[in-house]
Order: structure tokens, then C-alpha cells, then sequence
């Protein structure tokens, strides 16, 4: 993952001309020096002690891209030496953690915010600026379906819950933030599927409810083969007038009831808006973007740790409900 967020940064060249890295600092020294080289980071110090290159290199920003377990010590030690940080999802690797990190990040002064890169992205963008316009009435659902057969290796094969902690977190955060309604209770099943590679919780099923009486239901799996959905989930929203169908990918469409006669009503195509600013498009590159902007005027990004903790929420309740087989509220 470090080396997605290099190739983000080197490929923007606002970025490129904003963001110098002065460390790189991995449990495996020798990791770090082989992405240095590959993006000629020149005069970088690079080490395994966190806590001894940030005393020696003094950064404005930490960008934490370690495992869920690792980040709390990570982001605390980056607060304590004075750094804004922004981290991998999710933003800890539970609600208490998470809200210990808003209470570090607001003693220091300090901007901690989480990399909701799937937020950034055009389809994302365009449903929201449409839902917001009114197009197709007042929102009352929201329906993703994420199956895919992914075989990463390493530690996601090891995790529990690994499907809802560490991929659904990306279609709930991306759901509030379509919906932009408060997340207020979940049921959810969870499983892993005969022929499943994972140890634990590589398919899961969801039902959310939101205020103003908005559901999002979420079906879900890593382990699924034959027919890969996009990575952004596909997705079917419905208003009190319309429905917006997407594939996730390039596939956008909508249609309007357009007549108030027959079995079923005729409808109208709509147009879907371009995203209000392309620059919110571009996954990792825009996050930052947003980040390094808020260090340089006192803002709040839009992915903040005290509004992250909401999608994080989510999560861990999915995760209570699918134990106890019961409704948990969030």
C-alpha cells in the first residue's frame, strides 16, 4: 500500500511539488530502502524505530500505512512528536481505539484523518451532486452488492471478519457519505463459505437502517469465483420517484416515473451530473489532496477521524450483530 500512495503523490504534480519524504521507517529496513530506490527518494532516512526517525527528521505529516494492529501505536507516537497523520483504513482496529485517537488527535492540536479513498472517485461523486438534486425524489434506499475472488496471501487471510472489517468499511463509508444520513442500526450475517481461502468471515450480509427511514442493505464476499463484480461494489438506489442503477465502473443510469398511468409507469431517462470537481476524482491523489489542504489552512478534511469513527461504527456493529444474531443498534 505505501507504494500506491508514492505513485499517487508522484503522479500529481501539485503533490509532487508539496510533499518532500524525509523517512521511511518499516519493521523490515531493507523494504524501505528498496522503495526509496524505486522512487528515488533521495536523502530520506530510513529506519525500523518510528519514535527515532521522527525525532530526527521533525515532518509536518506521518501517512501510517501499517496493519489494523499496529495503527494505534503508530498514530499515537505520531501525535506525540507533533505530526498530522493520515491513515490506512480502518481508522483503528476497534470503537475504542478509535475514540482514543479523536481524544490524542484533539489534545495535540493535530489532524488525524483516514484514507476513504473509494469516496474520492467519479461515480461516488456524481450519485451524491444527483441524490442531492432532488432528480429522483426523496432517498429511501440504498442497495450494494460486492462478491469477488480475491487471493491476496499475507494477513487478510489470517484475519477474522476480514470481509466487513477490512473491505466493506469502503462501501459503508461510501453509503453514509451517498446517503448522508446518520447510520442508527444494523442485522447481520456472516460466514465463510465452503471452499473459502480465509480463516474467518469472508462473506457477509447487511441491513442498515438510517435516519429518516433510509435503508442500505450490503451483500457481500471475497471469496466468491466466477463472476467478479466491480471493486466499488454494484449499486441500486431508489427515491420516492426514480431509480439510479450503477456497475460500480463506467455504467451510470437513471430513470424518472414520467406519467401517472398503467400497471406500470412510464418512465423518463435522466442525466447524471459530472462531479462538481474533478480534482475530489482521483482516489488516493485527491484524499491527500484534501489532507495536505486542511494542514495548511486549520480545516477539517472530509475524512477526519471524529466523522471516520461513524463508518467505523458501522462496521464494528455489523460485526456485534453477526455474534449475537441479533438487530444492534450503532
Amino acid at each position: 500500500m505505501a507504494r500506491g500512495w508514492l505513485k499517487a503523490i508522484a503522479a500529481d504534480r501539485e503533490l509532487q511539488s508539496i510533499i518532500r519524504v524525509v523517512g521511511l521507517v518499516d519493521v523490515n529496513p531493507e523494504a524501505a530502502r528498496a522503495l526509496a530506490a524505486e522512487f528515488e527518494i533521495e536523502d530520506a532516512v530510513i529506519g525500523s524505530d518510528l519514535d527515532a526517525v521522527l525525532t530526527e527528521t521533525a515532518p509536518d505529516i506521518l501517512f501510517d500505512i501499517v496493519i489494523p494492529a499496529a495503527r494505534r501505536d503508530v498514530v499515537a507516537t505520531a501525535l506525540r512528536h507533533g505530526c498530522h497523520v493520515l491513515s490506512e483504513k480502518p481508522m483503528a482496529a476497534s470503537l475504542e481505539a478509535a475514540r482514543e485517537l479523536i481524544e490524542l488527535a484533539g489534545n495535540a492540536g493535530r489532524i488525524h484523518a483516514i484514507v476513504q479513498n473509494r469516496r474520492f472517485i467519479a461515480g461516488i461523486r456524481r450519485i451524491r451532486r444527483f441524490i442531492e438534486s432532488g432528480a429522483i425524489g426523496d432517498l429511501t434506499a440504498i442497495h450494494c452488492d460486492f462478491f469477488i475472488g480475491a487471493h491476496f496471501g499475507g494477513f487478510r487471510e489470517e484475519m477474522e471478519h476480514v470481509l466487513l472489517l477490512d473491505m466493506a468499511i469502503h462501501t459503508f463509508d461510501a453509503a453514509r457519505f451517498i446517503a448522508d444520513k446518520t447510520p442508527l442500526a444494523v442485522y447481520c450475517h456472516e460466514e465463510n463459505p465452503r471452499g473459502s481461502w480465509y480463516t474467518h468471515g469472508a462473506a457477509a450480509t447487511a441491513i442498515f437502517e438510517l435516519a429518516d427511514d433510509v435503508t442500505f442493505t450490503y451483500r457481500g464476499s471475497w471469496c466468491a469465483e466466477g463472476a467478479n463484480t466491480s471493486w466499488e461494489s454494484e449499486w441500486r438506489i431508489l427515491g420516492t420517484e426514480g431509480t439510479l442503477l450503477w456497475d460500480g465502473a463506467e455504467a451510470l443510469s437513471a430513470n424518472r416515473v414520467a406519467g401517472s398511468e398503467g400497471f406500470f409507469r412510464p418512465l423518463a431517462p435522466i442525466e447524471i451530473p459530472d462531479p462538481a470537481d474533478p480534482r475530489e476524482t482521483q482516489g488516493h491523489a485527491s484524499v491527500i489532496a484534501d489532507f495536505v489542504a486542511a494542514v495548511r489552512t486549520g480545516t477539517k478534511p472530509e475524512t477526519v477521524g471524529d466523522d471516520n469513527i461513524n463508518s467505523l461504527a458501522m462496521v464494528f456493529a455489523a460485526i456485534e450483530s453477526a455474534r449475537t444474531r441479533q438487530r444492534v443498534t450503532i
